[in-house]
């Protein structure tokens, strides 16, 4: 019996630890999302979604896809959908296939590029050129750690300018998107010196990473046990990928933009609690202009595919300050 007790103790004492090993390799080294069929038909017949399609890798190896209006006019079924509400709101649009700036869409964990494909359709609908990179441990990108943008902060401007010079096109004017963990790489990025964006949207984003943590680990064991295994997962993050989760601290960084946010939220998200994006938003500087949205009865994983018009939204406030700062 009392070895029996021993023997328990033993694998009770390793249970922290373990768990907090495994939630920081999966912090550390998202499972990578292969291609899914609806990429595939997408990349295999762009026209059919109105756009042109080019690919390109940065000179880091960085994967990247410019996605284009289609220059004869033709729109899909979802620009067709975005004009339609975006004129019932009464705002001008260009015409069918023209160009009038530029979105960097930078998708969020697990996530890939050509996630952001259909996004894309509805942007390019609307006058969008948009440039959609793999982040560092997704997609296709060599890069196998993901830093929340502590160290991916210059990948959207890179990809901006690389493809600007290799398909001879200006990089201005230009704004920036990202969702989850892809808006934390928006922030940094606008927040750099000679950001190039005149307008960010932020979906579905942390305000620190390591609260993220803490609510999720409180979440499926408790606060005493959370606060545990939190604090492990933060040690063994740290150890393999070489910084402190709390490095990934969004909410430090707000107060420094300088350029018009949109800040949207589902109100159900489980993953990143609302109040986190809130705290973003209260945080944003006063002197900008600012929104908060908030998306009914929406997760974080269907926050974009509600019934709620979020993209005539975000294309409302990409047209408005992209293309007349």
């Amino acid at each position: 019996m009392k070895r029996r007790r021993v023997i328990l103790g033993a694998a009770l004492l390793l249970v922290p630890p373990l768990a907090g090993w495994l939630a920081a390799d999966q912090l550390a080294h998202p499972p990578r999302r292969p291609l899914q069929d609806y990429h595939h038909e997408f990349l295999s017949h762009p026209a059919l979604h109105g756009v042109a399609l080019k690919s390109f890798t940065c000179a880091d190896g960085t994967p990247c896809l410019v996605c284009e209006p289609d220059p004869q006019g033709a729109l899909g079924k979802r620009g067709q959908v975005i004009r339609e509400q975006l004129t019932l709101k009464g705002l001008p649009l260009p015409a069918p296939g023209s160009l009038v700036g530029n979105l960097v869409l930078v998708h969020g964990r697990r996530g890939r590029k050509e996630d952001y494909l259909l996004i894309a359709e509805r942007f390019c609908a609307v006058g969008f050129r948009c440039i959609l990179p793999d982040m560092p441990g997704h997609g296709d990108h060599p890069g196998t750690t993901a830093c929340y943008g502590v160290r991916e902060a210059h990948l959207p401007a890179l990809a901006l300018h690389e493809a600007a010079s290799k398909f001879g096109f200006n990089p201005q004017p230009a704004g920036i998107m990202g969702l989850s963990m892809g808006g934390a790489v928006s922030i940094r990025s606008a927040v750099g010196k000679d950001a190039p964006w005149r307008a960010a949207v932020l979906v579905s984003t942390f305000d620190s990473l390591d609260h993220v943590v803490r609510h999720q680990t409180s979440g499926w064991v408790g606060d005493w046990l959370g606060s545990v295994w939190s604090h492990m997962t933060g040690w063994f993050y740290q150890r393999k990928a070489h910084m402190d989760v709390s490095a990934a601290n969004s909410l430090a960084l707000v107060p420094q933009l300088q350029c018009p946010v949109l800040v949207a939220h589902g109100t159900s998200d489980r993953v990143i609690p609302i109040e986190c994006g809130r705290r973003l938003y209260d945080a944003l500087p006063s002197g900008i202009e600012k929104r908060w949205i908030e998306i009914p009865g929406a997760d974080h994983d269907n926050v974009l595919i509600t019934d709620f018009p979020i993209y005539a939204e975000m294309s409302e406030w990409m047209l408005r300050h992209v293309t007349n700062p």
